[in-house]
């Protein structure tokens, strides 16, 4: 390989669907019903693809300010079927600068790493591997 560095485009940020503004109705739990947490609206972003995200794989992206972009979203599914074609249930899918941990029956997103958190840690409890 050459000495080149690549370079990987960040994703677009995944906001919130924006929604007119409606008068609030008192909520009987006493919680808000137009307030959305990161998770939500991350899976709300994924039923196209089925992929899920664990609340602490959705954690772990909102405080490190990772997203994805809907192409890396289609990599991350093409990923996953892959490996579970090949009979995989614990992965580990490298998708350009972040990896992923995924539980391929549940079609879960365990945990995401950035790839400098990469470089000196060991990952376990994978049985397959996917490199995008």
């Amino acid at each position: 390989m050459s000495g080149k560095n690549l370079q990987f485009p960040r994703g677009l940020p995944i906001q919130p669907p924006k929604t007119p503004k409606t008068p609030k109705t008192p909520d009987p739990k006493g919680t808000s019903s137009t307030a959305s947490s990161f998770k939500d609206v991350l899976d709300s972003k994924l039923q196209r693809t089925g992929i899920t995200f664990s609340a602490h794989a959705a954690k772990r992206l909102d405080q490190r300010g990772i997203s994805l972009s809907e192409s890396q979203l289609a990599q991350l599914e093409q990923a996953v079927a892959q490996v579970e074609k090949k009979g995989g249930r614990e992965s580990l899918v490298v998708l350009n600068d972040l990896a992923f941990v995924v539980s391929v029956k549940n079609r879960t997103v365990i945990t995401a790493i950035e790839s400098e958190r990469l470089r000196d840690n060991v990952i376990t409890n994978i049985d397959s591997a996917v490199i995008t």
